[in-house]
């Protein structure tokens, strides 16, 4: 599995410790973000996060890491997100006055088996963030097969976004409000553990 910047690096640090996490930047075996003593320049993730490798972890090249990648040996991939569409279509690269390059997302979308969007739900200035239609400049289309929010979870289907699971004390109008596309809502929505 692959984590992207930001919010995604932190998967590692509550996973099952048989996931297998890979970087971008050539790294097989990615642990825990490093903290204090652990912090080593040697490993970082593409996004520049220190980490810790883990027990038998493999270091190789940047054209070894991609053509794992591109090869669909990738079960997953959890990266950011500044929008999903309804139809699970991802920009995550550049939005007005913040444009850093396009970097692995588009690989790591096309490559892997599974695309997990980790956000938060809304933008910091409350704009919307699950939209009908993307406004930003696309990473790829009909990509994303689940979005994991700090209120929310939500699953992108042909039929349309299923709500999955939230946090305790919200309602799912309190989630439909802050989300563009008309939601469906089981019976059975869960609530998120904590």
């Amino acid at each position: 599995m692959n984590l992207g910047i930001g919010i995604p690096s932190a998967c590692s640090d509550f996973s099952d410790p048989t996931v297998a996490f890979q970087t971008e930047n050539g790294m097989l075996g990615v642990g825990p973000v490093a903290k204090a003593l652990a912090v080593c320049d040697t490993y970082q993730n593409a996004g520049g996060i220190n980490f810790v490798p883990v027990m038998g972890a493999s270091a190789f090249d940047t054209a070894q890491s991609f053509a794992i990648i591109r090869s669909g040996r990738m079960s997953a991939t959890v990266l950011g997100a500044l929008q999903v569409s309804e139809k699970g279509d991802l920009a995550n690269w550049a939005s007005p006055g913040r444009k850093f390059g396009m970097g692995g997302a588009m690989d790591l979308c096309n490559g892997a088996k599974k695309v997990i969007a980790a956000m938060e739900l809304v933008a910091k200035d409350g704009s919307k963030k699950i939209v009908k239609e993307c406004s930003y400049p696309l990473t790829a289309v009909r990509c994303v097969d689940h979005i994991v929010t700090e209120q929310c979870v939500i699953d992108v289907t042909p039929e349309g976004l299923v709500l999955r699971e939230i946090r305790q004390g919200k309602t799912p109008e309190d989630i439909q409000a802050q989300v563009e596309p008309k939601l469906i809502i089981p019976d059975d929505v869960k609530i998120m553990e904590e």
